[in-house]
């Protein structure tokens, strides 16, 4: 269960700006002692909200919604959805560094440097520079 930084705090304040969950982290560490929410590859996941009202009663209601169900992938056969999926993803910058790393050696055909920003593109400048 990942508790929201904001909790607890009054309807006003969640109705005032949309609601982010921007600061939760998914692994697929089982060891994790992080607080991360530890999900398994190619399992199904639907977020459930649950707003608890601070009465005495402390009455619980939970949402979910069909829109937010995602699929935890930790490897992708499609090179380029890996890329983008390094690209996208704000955590992933050791990967980013490995990668340019683990390119520099390559030595890049002329007829393939036009396609190089599309496959790969954090490695279109390495290309760019290597011609310079």
């Amino acid at each position: 269960m990942f508790v929201h930084s904001d909790s607890p705090a009054r309807g006003a304040h969640w109705m005032r700006s949309p609601v982010s969950f921007d600061k939760m982290k998914l692994t697929n560490n089982q060891l994790d002692n992080n607080g991360h929410i530890i999900v398994n590859s190619m399992h199904k996941y639907r977020p459930r909200v649950h707003v608890i009202e601070q009465d005495e009663a402390k009455t619980r209601h939970t949402f979910s919604f069909e829109e937010t169900e995602f699929i935890a992938v930790t490897a992708y056969q499609n090179h380029r959805i890996t890329s983008l999926k390094i690209e996208s993803n704000p955590f992933a910058k050791g990967f980013r560094e490995c990668e340019v790393q683990d390119m520099a050696h390559l030595q890049v055909p002329a007829n393939f440097q036009s396609v190089l920003p599309f496959i790969f593109p954090y490695f279109a400048n390495l290309a760019a520079n290597a011609e310079q």
